[in-house]
């Protein structure tokens, strides 16, 4: 049985150029799949548990309602590839639905990923589960052990909304080249208040998660940032339909790395995620410009998450 696959999106380089002209550019940034160290993995799982955090919840509540509507819109014996699995446990729900002939979590956080599946493969033995360590956002080089028969792409927790929408059909249509069917979750517009507060908890947890952005940094650069220098900021921006999130320096200061340093001045931002929300119609034009089209979808009685079944137009 084959263990993590590292793969070349992980090199230290690539990475290393990738963050220094994200921190140098004129407006700041990092990309979101660096919150995903093995800590930022673990506090994620927190926020999900959060009264504030609606989306982990509310897709759960569409895939136990409609689950077997799922299974037959989907199919059984399918080789699902799971994208950014995280702890694998969304996926390992629907594999007394699905019954998938092969498994393949994939993860910006291999060693996060490794354990997960070291207890998921006691759970499921029959199913043969081939992880693989890699960033998936910009490429999708599936190794030869992949099986090419009857892939279904998994991508819950609107996650697809970290996207800009320019990148997300860039990224549907990578999938739909690699001969996969779509599982989608998207998360809906819905009243201010409640995507701000989903963003922003009251116990901090988001904060720390996004605070904890700078620790991963500063390994992966040799960086100095120190945490308490920084506010986290969490908002929608109802112009571009998206959740924003910031870190805010707290006063001016200089932050320095092995040959580079970035001055900020006091209340300047570093935008390290976004979070689209979409209309059922606005997404569903997406999957179409992509190639795709819609089979099926399911949503919750409020109207604030849907999940989608695509095929291959």
């Amino acid at each position: 049985m084959a263990d993590l696959i590292p793969t070349r999106d992980t090199d230290a380089n690539v990475i290393r150029d990738e963050l220094i002209a994200g921190l140098t550019a004129p407006q700041a940034m990092a990309s979101p799949k660096y919150l995903y160290d093995a800590l930022g993995s673990k506090l994620f799982e927190a926020i999900c548990e959060l009264p504030e955090y609606y989306p982990t919840r509310t897709e759960a509540a569409i895939f136990t309602r409609h689950g077997a509507d799922i299974a037959e819109s989907v199919g059984s014996g399918v080789t699902l590839i799971d994208l950014g699995a995280g702890n694998c446990a969304k996926a390992a729900r629907l594999f007394p639905l699905l019954s998938p002939a092969q498994y393949v979590p994939i993860d910006i956080s291999a060693d996060f990923l490794h354990d997960a599946v070291q207890q998921l493969r006691q759970r499921f033995p029959q199913i043969g589960m081939l992880p693989l360590g890699m960033d998936f956002s910009a490429t999708l080089a599936l190794p030869n052990e992949v099986s090419r028969s009857r892939r279904l792409f998994f991508y819950p927790g609107s996650s697809i909304g970290n996207f800009h929408p320019d990148e997300a059909l860039a990224f549907l249509r990578r999938l739909r080249a690699a001969d996969g069917e779509l599982l989608i979750g998207i998360d809906l517009v819905k009243d201010h208040a409640v995507l701000d507060a989903a963003y922003d908890d009251a116990l901090g947890v988001t904060a720390g998660f996004n605070l904890n952005l700078l620790n991963h940094l500063n390994r992966l650069l040799g960086a100095d940032f120190k945490l308490r220098e920084w506010r986290h900021r969490g908002f929608f921006n109802p112009a571009l339909s998206r959740i924003e999130m910031h870190l805010e320096a707290r006063h001016a200061l200089t932050v320095r790395w092995q040959g580079g340093e970035r001055r900020f001045a006091e209340g300047e931002r570093i935008h390290t995620e976004n979070s689209y929300k979409y209309t059922p119609e606005s997404f569903a034009a997406l999957l179409g410009e992509a190639g795709y089209r819609l089979a099926q979808s399911w949503t919750d009685e409020a109207g604030w998450f849907m999940v989608c079944h695509a095929r291959r137009g």
